[in-house]
């Protein structure tokens, strides 16, 4: 469901590649790095930037908010990131205007009790804009009287669907007058620069954003995001055919965490989610929402690497389960009396399904100064172990804290 930490892998695999991308999703995302012991926040920008040398590209597949874009960018730059010519975005991104914000929260309150949990930041609205075919993209920007002409027509529908909510029209085609001239030099063809980078073997990394169980077709339905969050949207979302995807990495907590409404099986209510929670910090990036926590899941773990086809995985905040004396993992459902070892699509079955568990031993002393796989305690190598045995994909990094260089490579 997200928040895993992929933030640092990005920025430890940053150093090898020549081009970050983002493919999809919006400043909904959350990645958080730590470098030299200062903390960057990155929510739409991919983490990539972290790294001088790399180039950094806002991909097609995103909708992009550009005071947030702008903003950010600035945060970013004011705690010594030197960004100048090392941040691109596609001319075909879709734009997040304010009135899909104001809609976003709309649209929630019309749900009431059964509200999905979003951030509230125009993410779905958006993309809705976007497949209804009435969005408008960053080349508009660049033809005013034909932006102007959308702009007005796509308010003046949502005008008639929610009424006459606060929103000055006059005041947006001035802003976003200024806005695109700003956004001018950042703006590139991503298909014919991706493919001209491919073609001169330039190394990309894609880094995906808000997880497998938040895809809109395979996740927790319909308490997920609006775009495709697994290995699809990258080739959706930025015109990059399937053969030309080589290592696909997974990035998993030792544990399971979510944000927002919908199902979590193995949720933990009580004194020993608050711990996880504690002991992880798991407050929302994006939002300072406080992480639902529990036990991980394997049925979820299993399900998301059959749709993604990992070939290795990145175990994030193994040290989180140094003050635990057992560790439980799902391993499998019971729904109407019968085992289940994938995930299902009804989230009424989910409801009434019973979590089945193993119970590991704890190792319960810190692992945060150990650099190697040996150096783990032996119940925490066997943890390792019994993750990659049940889903077939080896553990390739082991995350062990906050900051960039604890971090186990096999």
């Amino acid at each position: 469901w997200g928040d895993e930490g992929k933030g640092k892998l990005v920025d430890i695999l940053a150093k090898d590649i020549d081009v970050c991308v983002r493919c999809q999703g919006g400043n909904n995302a959350g990645h958080t790095i730590v470098v030299d012991g200062v903390k960057y926040a990155f929510h739409m920008l991919p983490s990539g930037l972290v790294n001088k040398e790399c180039i950094s590209v806002v991909g097609s597949g995103v909708v992009v908010h550009l005071p947030s874009f702008f903003e950010e960018l600035e945060d970013l730059e004011s705690q010594g990131l030197d960004c100048d010519g090392r941040l691109l975005i596609s001319d075909r991104c879709h734009i997040v205007f304010d009135f899909h914000q104001i809609v976003d929260g709309m649209k929630e309150g019309e749900l009431g009790r059964g509200s999905i949990g979003t951030t509230k930041k125009g993410i779905g609205p958006a993309y809705s804009s976007k497949a209804s075919r009435s969005g408008i993209r960053v080349h508009h920007l660049f033809h005013p009287a034909e932006f102007e002409k959308r702009l007005r027509t796509i308010v003046a529908a949502r005008f008639r669907r929610y009424g006459e909510f606060e929103y000055d029209v006059e005041a947006e085609l001035q802003r976003y007058s200024k806005l695109a001239e700003r956004l001018r030099p950042f703006v590139i063809d991503s298909v014919e620069y991706l493919h001209t980078a491919l073609r001169e073997g330039k190394r990309i990394l894609v880094e995906g954003a808000n997880a497998l169980m938040l895809d809109l077709d395979f996740g927790t339905y319909p308490y997920v995001t609006s775009s495709n969050t697994g290995i699809g949207g990258v080739c959706t979302g930025l015109g990059i055919p399937p053969n030309k995807i080589g290592d696909v990495i997974g990035v998993a907590k030792a544990y399971t965490t979510r944000v927002g409404g919908g199902p979590f099986p193995s949720e933990l209510t009580d004194a020993v989610g608050q711990k996880l929670r504690d002991v992880g910090a798991e407050y929302g990036v994006t939002t300072g929402r406080p992480r639902r926590c529990g036990w991980l899941d394997l049925v979820v773990l299993r399900y998301s690497t059959m749709v993604n086809g990992y070939t290795s995985i990145n175990l994030t905040k193994l040290d989180v389960l140094d003050v635990f004396d057992e560790i439980k993992v799902a391993v499998s459902y019971t729904i109407n009396g019968k085992e289940v070892t994938s995930f299902p699509a009804d989230l009424d079955d989910l409801e009434t399904a019973t979590v089945n568990y193993v119970t590991l031993p704890g190792w319960s002393q810190s692992i945060s100064k150990c650099r190697s796989f040996d150096e783990l305690p032996e119940n925490c190598q066997k943890y390792v172990r019994f993750i990659e045995n049940d889903i077939g994909v080896p553990v390739k990094w082991i995350g062990t804290g906050a900051g960039r260089e604890d971090m186990i490579s096999l």
